[in-house]
């Protein structure tokens, strides 16, 4: 399902059918509405690239600033989708048209951020504490960050997300 009333952000090139994304040329944020009243949901299909993750994180502030979200909320938003898509192209497969999808549901109370890749061979897990660690921790940061996280399947790939701004259902203690 597309909806194609333009976003501010958006652009007309980006992936279709197996079409190769070139990274010189802006990501296109696809904007449609969302469950409930005053959601929307944001999506970009990224190459495989690390310097795909910028070029999201740019995008996806961009969208989230027009939306009048916090500072600290984009922050926080721009971290966890870095770290998420990080380890898609660090460790995943990609979806059958050669990218990742990113998507942001911005709802009144909670913001989400999602990573879909094609799967790996390995379950999306935080590493286990290390102090001599260089790398491993983003699953950490994710879930220090976010107020719930997770990862399961659909009916596209595998989605690893995590729900930023609203009540932690975490148990204190």
């Amino acid at each position: 399902m597309r909806n194609d009333s333009r976003h501010p952000l958006e652009h007309n090139g980006g992936a279709g059918g197996g079409a190769s994304i070139d990274l010189r040329a802006p990501l296109e944020v696809r904007v449609r509405p969302g469950p409930g009243e005053g959601c929307v949901i944001c999506t970009v299909r990224a190459p495989v690239d690390t310097e795909s993750v910028g070029q999201v994180r740019s995008r996806m502030a961009e969208d989230l600033r027009v939306r009048g979200l916090s500072d600290e909320l984009i922050e926080d938003a721009q971290i966890v989708a870095t770290e998420l898509l990080t380890n898609a192209v660090r460790h995943a497969r990609t979806l059958p048209d050669g990218t990742i999808r990113v998507r942001w549901k911005v709802r009144p109370e909670s913001l989400e951020v999602e990573v879909t890749d094609g799967g790996s061979s390995t379950e999306a897990l935080p590493a286990p504490r290390g102090v001599w660690r260089d790398s491993g921790r983003g699953l950490r940061v994710v879930r220090a960050l976010a107020h719930e996280w997770g990862s399961g399947e659909d009916r596209t790939g595998h989605v690893v997300g995590a729900c930023l701004g609203g009540p932690s259902r975490r148990r204190v203690g």
